[in-house]
Order: structure tokens, then sequence, then C-alpha cells
């Protein structure tokens, strides 16, 4: 991947940090920060200690994080972690940055927006200098429930996710690969590590971390938990369950749509195809329907399987499929700073907010 070296165009505005840009979800923010021509004058790319230094393609180098190496930026995008983010967050926005983050830490705090830009962009206007980007599987659903939430009010969801091995970072993808290669080759599977068993064809209901005394992961409660404050109705019934299956990129999720008021199939149809950021793929008769493999490297959310539940008339049936590198995490916070920008949000207005 190359990034573009010519200098910013003159309506160039903004001084951009991109903290953990080393990793997965790092890179492909530089990426997009080039590709969406983000009025940006400077990108500083931020990792590790260890990886200070690093020069990466384009020419950009590696800083550290350090009080005197973080001054003087106007937006910040975070992929880096909870502790990064617990620690460094703030300290950019105290010295005048807007944060956008990537982590968990910051999500369900009450005086922290939690956006997904087709979803609730009006929240930005309440930031305090940091913004939170939700949890790749809440990202993507959300935006295909947002217009029948709007048409028809949510009662319950059951949601069933798919999740991709990216999501664990590349520890996660190499291990899925050591591993097929090993079957396929008929050698000795080497032991489980980034996950609780075996990922190679396998099946692992169990995506994300179980806290003490906690029957549901990490990543089950952010669905549950994230949906409710994205959407703003905390009566909404959420019933999840998040599995890794032995696919590199790409989300999927089986979603139930328990609606308020009657919504049917075709009306769903037509409100997800009219709605930003969504591809509508659902043709069953020409086994037309989203496929994780389709959607890695696009920015869309597709939906497909669009279907009334036979056991419940107030019910619809989806299958939402993304890129968890992109749309789930890197394309959101790369939007949510084109938002800021638009609606006039960095600089003095975060300043102001602070």
């Amino acid at each position: 991947m190359e990034f573009d070296s010519r200098p910013p165009a003159p309506e160039a505005t903004y001084r951009v940090a991109v903290v953990g840009a080393t990793g997965q979800v790092g890179t492909v923010m530089l990426q997009l920060l080039r590709e969406r021509g983000f009025p940006a004058r400077q990108i500083v790319p931020f990792a590790s200690a260890r990886s200070a230094g690093k020069v990466l393609d384009g020419g950009l180098v590696v800083q550290p994080l350090t009080d005197e190496t973080i001054q003087g930026f106007d937006v910040a995008i975070f992929s880096a972690g909870g502790s990064t983010s617990g620690e460094w967050a703030p300290k950019f926005a105290e010295a005048g940055a807007v944060v956008v983050d990537n982590s968990s830490k910051w999500r369900m705090h009450d005086d922290v927006p939690l956006v997904v830009s087709e979803v609730n962009p009006e929240a930005l206007d309440d930031h305090r200098g940091i913004v939170a980007n939700p949890n790749c599987s809440t990202m993507q659903m959300v935006v295909a429930l947002k217009p029948l939430h709007d048409a028809a009010g949510i009662e319950r969801l059951v949601i069933s996710t798919y999740q991709a091995v990216s999501g664990t970072g590349k520890v996660g993808v190499d291990e899925l690969m050591e591993q097929a290669r090993a079957v396929v080759d008929g050698d000795a599977v080497p032991a489980a590590k980034a996950y609780k068993h075996q990922i190679a064809f396998n099946v692992l209901p169990h995506a994300g971390s179980f806290a003490p005394g906690d029957d549901h992961t990490d990543e089950e409660r952010k669905l549950i938990n994230e949906t409710r404050k994205i959407l703003g109705d905390p009566s909404i019934r959420v019933s999840a369950t998040c599995v890794r299956v032995p696919v590199v990129t790409g989300h999927s999720e089986a979603v139930n749509v328990e609606t308020r008021e009657p919504l049917s199939a075709d009306r769903a149809r037509e409100l997800l195809r009219a709605a930003p950021g969504v591809t509508v793929l659902d043709d069953p008769d020409a086994n037309s329907y989203p496929l994780a493999i389709d959607a890695a490297g696009k920015d869309e959310v597709y939906v497909g399987r669009i279907r009334q539940d036979a056991g419940n008339d107030r019910a619809l049936d989806l299958w939402v499929v993304a890129d968890n590198l992109r749309k789930g995490a890197a394309t959101n916070a790369v939007q949510l700073a084109e938002l800021l920008h638009e609606r006039g949000l960095i600089g003095s207005a975060a300043r102001a907010a602070g």
C-alpha cells in the first residue's frame, strides 16, 4: 500500500495524528485519510515506543507518544487499545485536538458521543473533545437498523454474529492460516494461542472475553449496550450471541428485528435501498445475498435475506455483512473526522466545548 506523498491541497487545514498507525486498523485509517481527501496539511503516525522511527509507505515516520510529540494537533484518530486511549486521548484533547477513538474505553461514558456517521451524526455536536467509534459488530448492524427503527420502532433484537479473525488482530489471522495449512497438509495442528480452541475448520461460540461472573462475553455486552445508546432508545431488548468463524475479513450477522409497528419485508427492502451506506443484495432465486468475501475491501454495509419471521408477524430476519476493518472501524472513524470538519467542530469550537 502506498500513500500519496504530494504536497497537500491549498484547502488543507488540519494537523492529524493517527495513534496505533502500524496496526491493522491504523494502517487502513492512514490509507483512507489519503483516499478520501481529508483536508490535512500533515498526517503524523504514532505507535508504541518499539515502532518509533519506523518509516511507513509514503515516507511517514512513526512517532512515540510523549507529552511533547502530541502537541499542536487538530484531530487525533485512535486505534491503539483501551489502556492507550485511556491515558493519551484526554492528553490530546487537553492539547486542543478532537479525538476519535476506536477502543471500547470511552463508548459508554455519558459525556462522550458514540457515533455512526449514517445513524446519529448530530450527537457529534455535544462532544467535549473525545468522540467514540462503536464496536465493529454494532457498527454495521445499526447502519441497517436505523431506517427500520425510524419507520416502525424496534422492540427487540435477537442477534447471532459470525465474526472474522481479523477482529482479533494479526495474531488471529496468523493463527487461522497456520492451523489451516497444518490441517490441509496433514501435520499436527499448532496449539491455539489467540483463541481458546482451534479456529481452523471450526466455529467458536465465544467471540470476546468473559468477565468474572458474567455469562455473556464483552462482545455481546457491547452489542447490547452500544446499540441502545446509538439508537437513543434504552428500552430496546437485545439478545446477542457472538461467534468466531474461520473467515479472515468480514463480519456477518443474522439479525431478528421485532418492530413496534407492523413492517413488511417489501417495505423494509425499500427503506434499506434508500438508506445511506447500505447496499441491498436480496434475490434468493439467483442465490444473491451478502458474502464476507465480497464485502472485504468495501465501505458499504450489505443486507440480504430480508424476510418475514415465520413465527412472529411483527418481526423480520436480516443478514448483515460488512468489512470489519473498514466500515467496522477505520472508515467510520475517518467519516466522523469528516463530519466534525463539515459541522465546524474542530479547532476553536472544540476548545470552547472543552
